[in-house]
């Protein structure tokens, strides 16, 4: 007789108690239960010696483990990282222990507290100005308008603001959320443009979008001014894909305005982003920079329900860290906020699948399906109408119960 052993893919704690459900367990087995299904591997930065040898006696006694380096097992001097093997209980009840512990365990209990429960409950509402979106109803779609000579792949075609309107107007009949138009080129090796330049580019459309359409209109600059500028004329939200780090005032205008905010991961600037990056750990290192920006962001005054990171596809990573990134997306869940991913066309696809931009539609298609699957709330893309098939159909799948 065979018994049809199988291994249980569960990713939440609703997902544990429907498949306990479907067993008959009672509702308070379940509730004791469900935790203890959920397997989690957390890692921990800058930790002491002395704490670090606390960690794993308390994860041991849970039933769980901590992983350290032979040095902080050797209680060595010096700031070492730890792995945390455990359930979700193990877990939830390790940050209990840590409360009354020394060497900043305490903090540390919090920390590991608002990660776990960031991963498992993802931000369920987006707030910009004069618009709103409940994430539980699906995947939001950017249209992207840029209004470029020499954007890598639409440079030159809406320069002209009315065929930029026209063409923003159509994304919208088929199915973008939001439309993001930009006004300095950031493909690799492209210059900085000066403030009255890149204003003058989308002053004019970004007037006409603001009074035409019906969707929030996102501004894609790093300067503040032009922010400022954009703001004043209606736009809901920036999208600043220096992630506040070439002009961090930038988050006081968005505050002023009431506006939401994207703050992307770039390494270096468009000009040299990919002249050899290097990570000496690429999640670690990306995760780590956007967690301290969004805590500028609010510092700042901006809505906790506006702001969105964006780990920056491209932007000055390697063809093998795009593809980690899209693998191990659900690990930006931590940060507590939506995740989006532009994905659109870029080079990584052109080299997995050895074709030129034009010819990268599918590619796309793939890398976006991949994002939502992995966490992503929003998807930046230029080719709206058949995204927006992907994306219904990554959504019924990703959201059916069962």
């Amino acid at each position: 007789m065979s018994h049809n052993p199988r291994i249980i893919h569960l990713q939440s704690l609703a997902a544990a108690a429907e498949e306990m459900k479907g067993l008959g367990v009672d509702l308070r087995g379940i509730e004791r239960m469900a935790p203890k299904a959920l397997h989690f591997v957390v890692r921990l930065e800058g930790v002491s010696s002395k704490a670090a040898n606390i960690l794993k006696q308390e994860m041991l006694a849970l039933g769980g483990d901590a992983a350290l380096s032979r040095g902080a097992a050797d209680f060595s001097p010096g700031l070492a990282d730890v792995l945390l093997l455990g359930t979700w209980k193990q877990l939830f009840s390790l940050t209990e222990r840590l409360l009354d512990q020394p060497f900043g365990l305490n903090d540390l209990s919090r920390e590991i507290e608002g990660a776990l429960r960031n991963y498992q409950c993802p931000p369920a509402l987006l707030r910009c100005r004069r618009h709103s979106f409940d994430l539980g109803q699906g995947t939001l779609i950017v249209g992207i308008l840029n209004v470029t000579p020499d954007s890598f792949y639409d440079g030159g075609r809406y320069l002209d603001p009315g065929a930029a309107c026209e063409h923003a107007q159509r994304m919208v009949e088929e199915g973008a959320d939001l439309i993001d138009i930009g006004g300095e080129s950031s493909r690799p090796g492209s210059p900085p443009i000066p403030i009255e330049e890149e204003w003058s580019r989308i002053a004019s459309p970004l007037k006409a979008l603001v009074k035409g359409l019906k969707v929030p209109i996102v501004v894609d600059t790093y300067k503040a001014e032009v922010a400022r500028r954009a703001l004043a004329e209606g736009a809901d939200l920036i999208n600043d894909i220096s992630g506040l780090r070439v002009e961090s005032d930038l988050a006081e205008e968005v505050a002023r305005a009431g506006a939401g905010l994207v703050i992307m991961h770039m390494k270096g600037t468009p000009r040299t982003m990919q002249e050899d990056p290097h990570y000496d750990c690429l999640l670690g290192e990306i995760i780590g920079y956007l967690r301290k920006a969004v805590a500028q962001a609010e510092e700042a005054g901006i809505d906790p329900h506006g702001i969105i990171v964006d780990p920056g596809l491209g932007f000055g990573k390697r063809y093998e860290h795009n593809l980690i990134l899209l693998k191990r997306l659900s690990e930006f869940k931590v940060l507590g906020k939506p995740i989006l991913v532009g994905p659109s066309r870029k080079s990584f696809i052109g080299k997995v699948l050895d074709l030129p931009v034009e010819e990268r539609l599918e590619g796309t298609a793939a890398a976006v399906a991949a994002s939502i699957l992995h966490g992503a709330s929003l998807v930046r893309v230029h080719d709206v109408k058949p995204m927006r098939r992907v994306v219904r159909m990554v959504d019924a799948i990703s959201r059916v119960e069962g």
